[in-house]
């Protein structure tokens, strides 16, 4: 499996990095080979000190932010190159945050077998679905139930679009603010290795 991380508003490339290398020693326990791979955002966040955006945020704007056109565009991109690296092996895209706003945003319509999105939230435009008979990649929402950043409620509208679309989705929620706790890790080490299993990797 290649697992590709994409961090959240305001952090660095590197800040998932121990996520995925719990992950991956978790994988490897079941007999799963992993890359995980850190993907950095392109925009250089306000609050400087190699802090990174995947675009701006207008924080006193209220409801739920767009993801500009060369954010996604640039993002798939990227993706897309990783795909092709892959060379058939089963590539997972997990996001926090903003990055897991990202992870739907620019890998659902892609040939990706899953997506992670933790405390992540809708775009305002909602989400880009594959093409018609595209095969669909399982998805799973984590989320914080205490979480002041992104309310919870943001996982009970990506759960109802994407059970919409006949995405298969998955869901927790934990007693957590804004960050990822131990039994998320452990929710999305069981989910990921089901995926690695189902595709003999």
């Amino acid at each position: 499996m290649r697992l590709l991380l994409l961090h959240g508003w305001g952090a660095t490339g590197d800040d998932l990095a121990p996520l995925g290398d719990a992950l991956a020693q978790r994988l490897a326990q079941r007999g799963a080979g992993v890359t995980v791979r850190c993907l950095e955002a392109p925009d250089v966040h306000p609050a400087g000190g190699g802090a990174r955006q995947w675009y701006p945020l207008d924080l006193g704007r209220p409801g739920w932010p767009d993801c500009p056109d060369g954010a996604r565009l640039d993002l798939r991109r990227r993706l897309e190159t990783e795909l092709d690296v892959a060379d058939g092996d089963p590539v997972a895209v997990l996001g926090f945050s903003q990055g897991g706003a990202m992870a739907l945003e620019a890998a659902l319509a892609l040939p990706v077998a899953a997506i992670v999105s933790c405390s992540g939230y809708p775009h305002a435009r909602g989400l880009r679905l594959p093409e018609a008979d595209a095969p669909l990649p399982s998805v799973l929402l984590l989320h914080g139930r205490h979480d002041p950043v992104v309310p919870v409620g943001a996982l009970d509208q990506l759960q109802q679009s994407l059970r919409s679309a006949g995405v298969p989705v998955e869901t927790a929620v934990f007693a957590c603010d804004h960050t990822i706790p131990a039994e998320a890790v452990d929710a999305m080490a069981v989910f990921l290795g089901r995926i690695t299993e189902a595709a003999g990797s």
